[in-house]
């Protein structure tokens, strides 16, 4: 083989298979694991990515990917330069490290997932360079996170988060969960590699890895550029899994689309929003994080899952219409809430943020500046009190985010904050959305996690209050979350 050229070769080694004998295929590859449903099983022999790399070729490209970003790491270890960069990019950097990095080894265990019971040998082995790519994503994000420690505390949340039972990983968790542990390969490739990765992380870390490089930070970009680059390849996996179900289960597909689309909305809404509009320096924002979705997502995602032959989800419109208002009432409410956090939000509402605010959000003023307006009057009164919450807001129980839907109301046109019940058993249940609502009843056995509401109401944090919610939520007074720029954005309106 080693006389042949890669070409000759290539095609061979990637689809080894082997006919079982001491059990049968249904025992090898369960259909709760594997996920082949109405596919024939041997329809998933057409699986193939146009993206082929050989073992040895895979580690020695993943050797000079490890050899640059540790040496940046090193050389940036020993300068001065993150204490220097804005409060709102070190905001930035806490946040995703907690929220990211763990998230890694998740997406690790799903790549073994389908290693395993892939239904072609092709797959299988994409699927263990996958696993490789994400155990290796998740060493390098914790090793420049704990290089950070020594300035500042709350980067040990880059570990520590997703063993904690706060609020924004238990919301992580909830969704993730049902996205990848809960799921069978079929609806795990087209849920992780193909939703999650292709149309939301692999774009957020282009956008990250310029934004790092506008305020200075080398180190980040460079971390986040080199594994951009393996999302790039193993996401790949999404595609042929796709071709294949929509010519057998259609329905089945785009349900799976559709439904990972939503949640990964919601979610980026908690994280990429925030920091994209009020986060980021003005001075170094590129463009809104509406216009960051209608040209990725809206643009070009939707155009691929177009070119597939899917249809555009059901609840297009509203989706649309809550990129003017979700992250911006998630940043209001995670201010408000900022005690548990292990970050620390800036307000991002100066004047002359407002007025950026409100030149791409024409709503902005109307729905949110009078809401500002009153803390900003009690923070210049030193009513700080007031800036704090007594007790949790009512969380959805599909994505665990706050339910913060603006409705405008039918007797006095004002807007008012909008819940959709739904009655179940002898519960009750609340949802940010129908679109929530509707993916917990089709898939109840998935997103049946209590939340952190719940949890509280039902007597298992103690004492019943604030105190005990942070107590029980691992956060202590030196990574506990607090106005990202003192307060003092709020001295231009006294």
């Amino acid at each position: 083989m080693a006389l042949l050229r890669r070409d000759e070769w290539e095609d061979l080694v990637d689809d080894i298979d082997w006919t079982p004998t001491y059990v049968d295929d249904t025992a090898l590859f369960p259909d709760w694991l594997a996920g082949t449903g109405k596919v024939p099983r041997d329809a998933w022999g057409a699986w193939e990515v146009s993206y082929k790399v050989s073992y040895p070729d895979y580690v020695a490209i993943q050797r000079e990917k490890e050899a640059g970003v540790y040496a940046v790491k090193a050389a940036l270890g020993r300068s001065s330069v993150f204490p220097k960069l804005a409060e709102g990019w070190k905001t930035i950097a806490k946040a995703h490290f907690g929220a990211v990095a763990l998230v890694e080894y998740m997406g690790m265990l799903g790549e073994l997932r389908m290693a395993r019971f892939g239904l072609a040998a092709a797959w299988r082995n994409t699927a263990t360079l996958g696993a490789l790519d994400e155990i290796r994503h998740t060493q390098v994000q914790l090793a420049v996170a704990h290089q950070l420690l020594a300035e500042d505390p709350q980067f040990d949340w880059a570990h520590k988060a997703f063993h904690t039972n706060d609020w924004v990983v238990v919301a992580a968790r909830a969704v993730l969960d049902g996205m990848i542990a809960g799921a069978n390969v079929v609806d795990l490739a087209l849920q992780l590699p193909f939703t999650l990765e292709t149309g939301f992380t692999n774009l957020q870390f282009v956008a990250l890895a310029a934004d790092a490089l506008d305020v200075g930070d080398v180190n980040f970009a460079n971390m986040i550029s080199s594994i951009q680059t393996d999302e790039a390849r193993h996401a790949q996996q999404g595609g042929p899994t796709l071709e294949i179900l929509l010519e057998h289960d259609p329905e089945r597909a785009q349900w799976a689309v559709d439904k990972t689309f939503w949640l990964s909305a919601r979610l980026f809404a908690a994280i990429t929003g925030p920091a994209m509009d009020y986060y980021t320096p003005l001075e170094h924002r590129r463009q809104s994080y509406r216009a960051f979705m209608e040209e990725w997502i809206v643009g070009q995602f939707m155009r691929s899952l177009a070119d597939y032959g899917l249809r555009k989800p059901w609840y297009w419109n509203e989706f649309l219409e809550g990129l003017d208002i979700w992250h911006h009432s998630l940043h209001l409410g995670t201010w408000f809430w900022r005690q548990t956090l292990w970050w620390r939000p800036p307000a991002g509402v100066s004047r002359a943020e407002r007025a950026w605010l409100a030149e791409r959000y024409p709503r902005w003023e109307d729905l949110y500046g009078p809401l500002w307006d009153v803390i900003i009057a009690n923070v210049n009164a030193n009513r700080m009190e007031t800036t704090f919450p007594e007790t949790l807001p009512w969380l959805c129980n599909t994505c665990h985010l706050p339910i913060t839907t603006y409705s405008q109301s039918p007797y006095d046109g004002r807007w008012q904050v909008r819940t959709y019940p739904l009655d179940y058993g002898r519960s009750t249940y609340h949802f940010c959305s129908k679109p929530c609502r509707q993916i917990w009843w089709q898939d109840k056995d998935l997103f049946g996690v209590k939340t952190v509401t719940e949890r509280l109401v039902d007597g298992e944090i103690q004492p019943p209050d604030m105190a005990g919610v942070v107590a029980w939520m691992g956060l202590t007074p030196d990574v506990m979350g607090d106005d990202g720029d003192a307060y003092r954005w709020a001295e231009e309106y006294r």
